[in-house]
This record gives structure tokens, sequence and C-alpha cells, in this order.
């Protein structure tokens, strides 16, 4: 006889089914499955563990580090060196490729253990039915058919149908973004219903918060929905950074034509007559001229500046490239609770009926004429500061309406307030601290109230009920009963006519499309014998009191930060776990969208194919109710239309959307250790600001880098052009050519001279514009034009006056009757001096992309003088240290040769002040040709999104 198998649980909306078809579906009882049923099933479909991802070999990491065109050329270079006997040589550029990999392989062997934190949120045991017995078992055990007991401070084990349920909460934020807890029940919910609808459902990994419930397995492992989030992290792709890409096309095109040059110098020297052995020093001192060797270092250094800069700014930056790639972002995807929002529930509205409340004092009552009115409530967050205000101008002290309002809200609660120095803060559920903090807000002593209405009993808040409600003795004696709970629930047990019935109901919507969270608080009296309290006392009778209208507020400095990034061309885009109403108003708030705006809910998301997708990723600015595959579309979304994006989150449905995105951003105090693995930024105070001075701080790093190149590259030109203009049509004296630079002294103007001057510019001040302007297309070249005429003007320049130098010197000192090799090693010094003195004073230059010395001030950077003073005294070493003569073949200079060196350096500063004058010149004139036809556009690109 065939054995039985598992039943096929893929496919099935579980959500959907009532509690008796769940347990038939998954062939199961409430008395659980047998011991022997288990085992089988267990053997069938795995343990209960989501698998853990292999990472990269450390050899694979080290082989990525090495696998670089460059990289190759050098260590080329370096072997052949050292094969020809060239030992220094070759050390010294071996030395910087060991450098360069090992920093390199350091920063990556730390990334990638997202999944590893993934996985650790499974609980480590579970207490199961089995047999009609309870037992605790480890959680890997778990299996579909399982009956899981889940009680207060659990941690659930694998996704399961809820089958009893009494007052259970459970804490979804890390899978749904929601900030509060979410009741459960056993009820079916439409098939349609997004994760954080489904109330009927419990979700491995989870915490509940209160409560208690059984609930029997239907998926465990992978096949969870943390298992799915595991899937996508593992088809989410790391994209290639713009610089990455930028810096690798520049060694693609170098190597080859680095390569190429060298060959046909060798060639040329050949045929001119030079020795094989010295042809082959020049094809390699040009490979060492011609590569950048610290540019990688510069690289490393500038973008780790930026990261102290960025930590001082409250963003941790995880993997190095993403310093320049957030001053890359064309959009930023950000989720709302605690990151553009307080994260603080806060009662912004009051309404109340026309009457005097039950269950208060007659004295001093007074009875509200009209229909009611709805009063607003100034101030955010939990610090108790505010007013009452009606139409905008302020109330005064709170009419008795309100404050029996506020006094049955305060009362009907267990919140607490607490008070660390002047910081404000709850204990207990954030709705019900945002009645505490509104009561005491409008003048009401909370101490003294609950003093004044001792509690006698209390039903407490359950999802079956969806109320609360507690008894009271007021001061006169008399008991009272005080609910408060969802509106549809209190007005069904209140007593008002339809009339007023229908007001209510409309009062409802209106403040609910303004996104509010309601609750209704409603009185009755008791009598002064009543001594306990349950349901049956809350059936009917109640005088309804009126509504609490709250909602997590916009942070004021989110408002400014999106409004900064709009004005430099970056559209903010919030995507929410949140209820539409809720995420389209604080959308308006936020400045995401006009009112009445567009905002998009996961249902119509999960409708559209990828092409309608992209086009409504582009004109769309609020999500709401999103789930990870969601949140992963549309970052792809976005990607497919060239953006740079920048995604946050803090729970496990943003993982994969972390990773996906050009940069992921957790937040470091409410997210979970899967986002902050998944991440790039880590932000330590969860607020959107922070993300948007990281991106002012990528502009600034990527602004200093161009500086850096544009200061390196006319360097490693010039050198190769002084060796081919030498070997090109210098003499050959004696059988040796005559070379006005060395391959080892080259090392050392691009080591220690370059690295010493560019270093500074990491510490540059910001560009006036930063923020002014669109972002940096992607595919744009880090060598732009400005870049490659720099290089060919100062590199022509720097080549003329150190070969020029190098004949005026050796000549002069050979007719003087100096012996030829020494005034040879004299003329070699004097070339290096001067093309160390040229560096001098084109960084200089080299200090802003736009403006003068003199504009951005001569101190305003006082580390280009602290690398100016290091680097004369080093070359003042390299020129008159004996053992300097030995490694290096210089020699000492007298002062007349100083100072040719720095007059013909000198050239560089009138040729620049041209260059800067002529370019300006012209960028101005093609900004006031495209002036109207474009005036602003590029400005309001980000706003307007979505309007």
């Amino acid at each position: 006889m065939s054995q039985p198998v598992l039943p096929s649980t893929s496919g099935t909306a579980w959500h959907s089914l009532p509690t008796k078809e769940a347990l038939s579906r998954i062939e199961s009882a409430e008395t659980g499955l047998t011991a022997d049923e288990a085992a089988r099933r267990l053997k069938d479909v795995g343990p209960n563990v989501i698998q853990r991802a292999k990472g990269d070999s450390a050899f694979k990491l080290l082989f990525r580090q090495i696998n670089d065109p460059l990289i190759y050329v050098l260590l080329a270079s370096a072997a052949l060196a050292m094969i020809m006997g060239e030992a220094i040589d070759g050390s010294v550029v071996l030395a910087v490729v060991v450098l360069n990999t090992a920093i390199g392989f350091v920063q990556e062997l730390r990334a990638g253990k997202a999944i590893e934190a993934l996985a650790g949120m499974v609980p480590q045991s579970a207490t199961v039915v089995r047999g009609g017995q309870r037992s605790v078992i480890p959680a890997a055990d778990v299996v579909p058919g399982d009956v899981v007991v889940l009680e207060a401070g659990d941690k659930v084990p694998a996704d399961a149908r809820l089958i009893s349920v009494k007052n259970l909460r459970v804490d979804e934020s890390a899978l749904t973004g929601e900030s509060v807890p979410s009741d459960k029940h056993v009820d079916a919910v439409p098939e349609d219903a997004g994760v954080g609808d489904r109330k009927d459902l419990a979700f491995g990994g989870t915490l509940v918060t209160s409560g208690t419930a059984t609930a029997v397995v239907f998926a465990t492992g992978g096949a969870t929905e943390l298992g799915r989030i595991s899937s996508m992290l593992h088809e989410a792709t790391e994209i290639e950074t713009p610089l990455t890409r930028s810096m690798a096309k520049v060694g693609r095109v170098l190597t080859i034509a680095i390569v190429a040059v060298a060959l046909v110098i060798v060639g040329v020297a050949l045929l001119r007559g030079y020795p094989p052995v010295d042809a082959m020093l020049a094809g390699i001192s040009l490979a060492v001229a011609a590569i950048p060797e610290g540019l990688p270092a510069i690289i490393t250094i500038s973008l780790a500046i930026g990261v102290q800069r960025m930590a001082r700014r409250r963003a941790v930056i995880r993997k190095l490239p993403a310093v320049e790639t957030l001053g890359s972002t064309g959009v930023i995807c950000s989720d709302k609770t605690g990151t553009l929002t307080r994260n603080e529930m806060t009662v912004r509205a009051l309404w109340t009926p026309a009457g005097t409340p039950a269950g208060t004092p007659p004295a001093g009552a007074s009875a509200q004429g009209g229909a009611g009115e709805t009063l607003e409530v100034t101030g955010v967050g939990y610090a108790p500061v505010g007013e009452l205000r009606r139409d905008g101008a302020p109330v005064g002290e709170a009419p008795e309406p309100v404050r029996a309002l506020l006094r049955a809200g305060l009362l009907c609660n267990d919140a607490r307030m607490k008070r660390d120095g002047d910081a404000c803060g709850i204990e207990g559920d954030p709705t019900e601290g945002a009645l505490v903090v509104a009561a005491q807000k409008l003048g009401v002593d909370v101490e003294a109230t609950r003093r004044e209405y001792p509690r006698i009993d209390a039903v407490p808040f359950s999802s079956e009920l969806q109320l609360m409600a507690t008894l009271h003795e007021a001061p006169g004696g008399e008991r009272v009963i005080f609910m408060k709970g969802a509106p549809e629930v209190v007005l069904g047990r209140a007593a008002i006519g339809d009339a007023e019935r229908a007001q209510v109901i409309a009062e409802v919507e209106r403040m609910a499309a303004q996104g509010m969270r309601l609750l209704a608080v409603a009185s009755r009296t008791q009598g002064r014998d009543a001594a306990s309290l349950d349901e049956a006392h809350l059936a009917e009778g109640f005088e309804l009191l009126g509504l609490e209208g709250m909602i997590d507020p916009p942070r004021p400095e989110a408002i400014d930060a999106i409004k900064a990034c709009h004005d430099a061309g970056i559209t903010v885009k919030m995507i929410t776990g949140d209820h539409l109403a809720t995420a389209r108003a604080i959308g308006e708030q936020l400045g995401l969208v006009r009112e009445g705006g567009r905002a998009m809910n996961g249902t119509e998301i999960a409708r559209l194919s990828d092409e309608e997708l992209r086009a409504a990723a582009a004109s769309t600015n609020v999500f709401a109710r999103v789930a990870p595959e969601h949140k992963l579309r549309l970052v792809r979304a976005l990607q497919a239309d060239g953006k740079v994006v920048a995604m946050t989150g803090d729970g496990v449905n943003d993982a994969p959307a972390l990773k996906q995105a050009n940069i992921g951003v957790a937040m470091g105090i409410t997210g979970t250790a899967v986002s902050k693995e998944s991440a790039d930024v880590v932000l330590t105070d969860d607020n959107f600001a922070s993300i948007r001075a990281a991106v002012e701080e990528g502009r600034r790093v990527y602004d200093n880098l161009v500086k850096a190149l544009a200061f390196v590259l006319p360097t490693n030109l010039g050198e190769a052009l002084i060796l081919l203009v030498a070997v090109m049509t210098f003499p050959i004296l004696g059988g040796a050519p005559l070379m006005p630079i060395t391959a080892v002294q080259i090392l050392w103007v691009n080591l220690v001279a370059t690295v010493a001057l560019s270093l500074p510019l990491a510490f540059e001040a910001m560009e006036k514009d930063v923020m002014g302007r669109p972002p940096r297309d992607p595919s744009e070249p880090i060598l732009s034009r400005f870049v490659l005429v720099r290089t060919a003007i100062v590199a022509v320049l720097m080549t003329a006056g150190a070969i020029g130098l190098f004949l005026y010197e050796y000549f002069t000192e050979v007719r003087g009757g100096v012996v030829s090799e020494v005034a040879y090693r004299e003329a070699q010094t004097a070339a290096v001096t001067t093309v160390v003195l040229f560096q001098i004073f084109y960084v200089l230059n080299c200090r802003s992309l736009r403006d003068s010395m003199l504009k951005i001030g001569l101190f305003s950077n006082p580390w280009i003088y602290v690398g100016i003073g290091a680097l004369l005294a080093l070359q003042l070493c390299f020129v008159y240290a004996p053992f300097m003569h030995t490694l290096f073949g210089s020699a000492p200079l007298s002062l007349g040769a100083w100072i040719n060196s720095t007059l013909v350096a000198l050239t560089i500063l009138p040729v620049m002040s041209v260059e800067r004058w002529w370019r300006l010149r012209k960028a101005r004139r093609t900004a006031a040709e495209a002036q109207p036809a474009d005036a602003g556009v590029q400005r309001v690109a980000g706003a307007t999104a979505g309007h």
C-alpha cells in the first residue's frame, strides 16, 4: 500500500478559508497531529528553517580585487622590471597593488550577512498540540498541520491560520511596516487582502504582544512569508554604483591606450637604436607614468573621509561606494512611520455632540448647543504642549463637553506618561498614550483625575469586541462606565437617533479622509451598587461623548528636507504599509502630493504589468498597503527608467528592496537586523532629514573626486608625454638614451607628490550650488569634457616646462665642464622638481570647479597648505638627502635651478585663469540660450511628479 502524501498547501489563500475548511484542507484537527504523522510530514517537507546562502569564498573575494585591467598592467610592469634587474621599481609598483587589493578585500569580507540575520528571526522552540496534548518542541520540528499555542511574548514559529483567539495582538511591523500591533480574529478575510489585512493569520517571526491563541500551521521554512522574503533577497541583484561603473570604463580605456602607446614607444626606441633592455624599460616607464597608481588610494580615502562626515550627520555608511552613489540619487523611496513621521501618535481633532455628557457631576456642567463641533488640537508628539483652536483661533479653556471627552479617554486607558529629563514618552499602547497626552495638554490633571475617579473593574480591549470599557466611582459616589473603541462599534451601543447617527458617521468619514485614526468615546451611569463589569453591561444605553482623531504627524524637518530634495531635482516617494487614506493625508502634509492627488495601494500594483508599473512609478509619489514584492517591483521599475534609487526601510519586508536599490538606507533605531544587513547606509536617528544630509555629502564627495581626477590625470599624461617626446626626439649619448625622468622618479611623483596634494582636496568645502542642481546622470562619464580639456592643457604645459628645463639645465652644466653623469642627474632632478612645483601651483586651481581660490577663501581648507608643506619637505629630502640619491638617482640643486623651476611652474596660474574664464563664459551663454525653453524645469522636476 502506498504511503499517504502531504496535502498540497501551495496556491491556497488560507486567509480566505473558514477555520473548519482550513483544518480540513491541511488534514488536521484542533487536537493536532499524531506524533507519527508529524514525523512523517517532517521527513517529507524538511525542517522549519530558512536556508542560509553560501557567501563568496575568501579566494573569490580576493580575485575580484585584482581582476582589473590596470592591475594586470601594473603586475606585468613590476614583473618585467624585476626580470631586468630593476628591483626597486618593481617592488614599489607591487607594493601599490598589494595595498589596493588589501583595502578592497577587507571591505567586501564584512558584507553580505542579510540571510543569516533573517534566519535568526525564527524562534528556537514552539508550543504545539499533538494528539490532544501540549508539548514544547524545537521550532525546526514544526510541520504543516501542527496546531501551535501562542501567548504574549512568543515569536510565531511558522505561518498559521488562527483557530481561536482571545485579545490577540501581534507586532507585525517587521513584515508590514505598521507601527501599531495588529488585532487578530478568526473570521476569514477577502482573498485579495494584503499581508497587513490578513487578520486571521499569524506569520512566522512576528511577536505576540498580548492575548492568547491557537493556530494551525500551513507553511514552514522557505514556504513562509519570511521564506518568501529570503527568496527575494536571493533574487535581488547588487547594482553596480555609478562611480564603480565609470572607473571600470576609465580603467578599460586607459589599459588599451597605455598598452598600445607602450608598444609603440618600444618599437620607436628599437628603431632609433636603443638597446633592447633600454627600449623595454622605456615602455615600462611609460606604462608606470600613464597609470594613476595613487588613484585607487585617493578614491578610497576620499570616500572614507565622506563616511566620517556622514557619520557626524547621523548616516553610517556600511559600503564605501555608497558615499558617492548617494550624490547621484534621483529618487528616494521612503518609509513613512518614524522616518517621515515622528512615530508618536498625536490627537489632532476632537468632535463633541450637543448636550450635557452623562456620568459627570452636574455642578458646573454646561450644555453645548448646536449639532456638535470639531476643534483642532495643536502640538505634536508626546510633549504635553499645545492648545485648543476653533477655526484657527485659540479657544482658551476647554469647554465642558471637551473636558468630559478628554476625561473619559484618559480614564478608559492603561497607558502612562513618562519623562526622561526633557524628553517625554509613554508606556503602553501608542494610541492610548495619545489620549493621555491630549488630556494633559488641554488642562486635565492626569493623576488628580485618576484619583477622583478610581477604577473598580474593566473589560480589556479585545479584537472581537473592538472596544475597551472601565467602571469608575465618580466624585459624588455614582458608578460610571467609560467606553472607547471603533466608531461603528461604539455607535451601535449608543442611545442616539438616526439623524444624529448620520451626522456622526459623516464626521467619521470626513476625519478618516484626512488620514486620522479615530476612536469614539461614550459613557453611562451604572448605579451606586455596581461592583463589577462584563460584556453584558456594554450592550446599549451609552451616551456618545465624542470622537478623538489622531495621526502620526510628519516631522517638521522632513518637510524641509523634502523641499530641499525637490529643489535638487530629487523625487521623493513614500512607500508604506499603512492605509491609503492615512498615507495620502501624510503625503499632502509633506508636499508629496496635492490635495486629493493620486495614491496607489498594493492591490493596484499587483494588477499592473511591468510596463504599466514603470509609468505608474514615475507619476505617483504615494504607495500604501504594499507587500515586499511590491516594493521590490517598484524599485526595479524606477531603475528600468534609468533612475538611481535610494530606498529606506526598517523591517524584514523592506530587505529585498533595500538590497535591490542602488542605495539601501536602514533605520538604526527601529530597524531589524535583516534590514541593516541588507542596507548600504544606516541612519542613527531614523530621520529623513539625515538622508537629505547624506545626499548633500555624497554630492560633495563626487565634486571633490572630480577635483582629484582633474588634478591627478594631467600629471600622468604629462609624464607619459615627457617620455614619449624623449624617446622620439632626444639624442642617444654614449649608447644610452637620454631620459628627462626615470621610472622610479615617476613613481615618486605619482605616489608621494600626487597623493600628498590630492588628498587635501577631499576636505574642500561644499560647492555653493551643491543642492541647487539636478542629480548627476548615472550614465555620464566621470571623465567629462571639463576633465579631459584640463588634462590636455595642463599635461602639455607640464611636458613643455619639464623638458625645456631639463635640456636647459643639462646642456648648461655640460658646457660648463660638469661631468655628463652629474649633469644628467641634476637635470633630471630639476625636471622632477619642476613637475612637483607644477602640481603645487595647479592644486590651488583645483580647489573649486567653478570659483577662483580668492573667491572660495585662501584658508577655507587649511589641509591644502599642510599637504604643500609636507610635499616641499619631502622634495627637499629627495633633492638633498644622500640616501634618496641612491634610491632615486637624484642630485642636489643650486638656488638658481630652484628659481628656474619655480618660474616655469608659475605659468600654470595665468593659463588656468584663462581656462576657467572661458569655460564659465561658455556655460553662462549656453544657460542663457536654454532659459526660455527650460526655465525652472530641472529645479521642480522632483517636486511635480504625481501632482
